[in-house]
């Protein structure tokens, strides 16, 4: 199978993008890909680093600059007739946006040459660029419940995000490697890959008070920040930079203090990690803070929201505080909100495999793509609603009791 894949700008893109990937690998191990991105934002360093085929097109986001808006439209334009060369030349089985303003003229440009497309939405409310691509594209698979009112419905599948079965794989570390307690409760905080200046801000006072409580920190401050830390000692703060191996550590905490970005809720939904959610203000749409609300209202996270983050210490350490004791009550990855992909394939004949059935595939059975695409096509499938669905059967649920016993 052949299948090019677009997808940038942030790692809540980037790795959906991957994910479905190797997950397509375990299926096909004979399958290609080519991945177009862009030549100045994060996935044209990661994605040749995998060893993925990688072509970057020169592309910027739409501004409210005038002039940068002209550039952007007249690169946009350039980037068409380059994109549709690479497109015949690979001839995919499939095209697949998964986010950034790079998949536009991807999924454009395929759907005008005839392929069959798919994008993916990780947030709760759609980007620009997919927003813009409903008419371009076969197939629309969601993340979050709350962004289906935004699509057809007839296109439209709640696949939840394929980033999700990365972390329920990941291999637990020992907290004995990290330099930690096996025996105390273990709280992670991170803002991002990047980290956060106003919220670093208020843990440099934060942190110094959280000596001698009965649990330990993982503080990840982002690599700009770290240097602002070093005259802060506190004996069971760990304070690092960055996390290479985050999905890892997430096996072994049991709580996080983090951002609402799309891929932290697949990863904690997946695991059932109790959070504590601080939704970024300065994201398109607001849309972390409609990201952390899915949960909220599913009782499965709890808000605290950046202006009230400026409280101080009071806000995080009562939060933190109560949940580790285990007095907040029922945090949980509830198997009719989050993972409830397992529905999906057993009621909603979305996977067939290896058949030409009808039903609610990702990847429509004519013409060209008749009987013997069908497999192909329950892979694709299979890889964008990807979470560990067996999980469901064992009821994921992490209470703060529980933690604490």
């Amino acid at each position: 199978m052949k299948v090019i894949i677009s997808a940038g700008g942030t790692g809540g893109h980037i790795y959906p993008a991957l994910s479905i990937i190797r997950k397509i690998q375990e299926h096909d191990k004979n399958s290609e890909f080519l991945y177009i991105g862009t030549t100045d934002r994060m996935e044209a360093d990661i994605i040749p680093k995998e060893g993925i085929p990688y072509v970057g097109i020169a592309m910027s986001g739409l501004s409210k600059n005038p002039f940068k808006c002209l550039k952007s439209i007249k690169l946009l334009m350039q980037s068409i007739s380059k994109i549709k060369k690479e497109i015949k030349n690979f001839s995919p089985d499939i095209v697949i946006g998964v986010g950034g303003y790079i998949t536009f003229p991807v999924i454009y440009s395929a759907k005008k040459l005839g392929y069959k497309t798919l994008i993916h939405e990780q947030n709760s409310i759609p980007g620009k660029s997919n927003r813009m691509l409903i008419p371009y594209t076969d197939k629309i698979a969601v993340s979050l419940p709350g962004s289906i009112k935004y699509f057809p419905k007839e296109k439209t599948i709640f696949t939840g995000n394929p980033r999700s079965s990365e972390v329920y794989q990941a291999k637990k570390i020992s907290r004995k490697e990290l330099g930690l307690t096996e025996t105390k409760k273990l709280v992670l905080i991170v803002m991002g890959s990047l980290g956060s200046m106003t919220i670093n801000q208020e843990l440099k006072k934060i942190i110094p008070k959280l000596e001698k409580k009965d649990y330990e920190v993982i503080l990840v401050t982002g690599k700009n920040y770290y240097d602002d830390f070093q005259e802060i000692k506190v004996s069971n703060v760990k304070i690092i930079p960055f996390l290479n191996n985050m999905l890892n550590v997430l096996k072994s905490c049991d709580l996080i203090v983090t951002r609402a970005g799309a891929s932290t809720i697949a990863e904690i939904t997946a695991i059932g990690l109790p959070s504590i959610l601080v939704p970024s203000p300065y994201v398109a749409n607001n849309h972390q803070f409609y990201n952390a609300m899915e949960l909220v209202n599913e009782k499965a996270s709890l808000l605290l929201e950046e202006k009230d983050f400026n409280a101080g210490e009071l806000a995080l350490n009562t939060a933190t505080g109560a949940l580790v004791s285990g007095t907040v009550g029922t945090i949980m990855g509830t198997a009719n909100g989050f993972l409830r992909g397992n529905n999906l394939i057993s009621n909603g004949g979305m996977v067939k495999a290896a058949t030409n059935e009808t039903g609610d595939k990702i990847v429509e059975s004519t013409g060209k793509y008749a009987v013997e695409n069908a497999s192909k096509e329950a892979i694709i499938a299979n890889s964008v609603c990807s979470t560990e669905y067996k999980l469901l059967n064992h009821g994921i649920k992490s209470t703060a009791s529980s933690i604490a016993a």
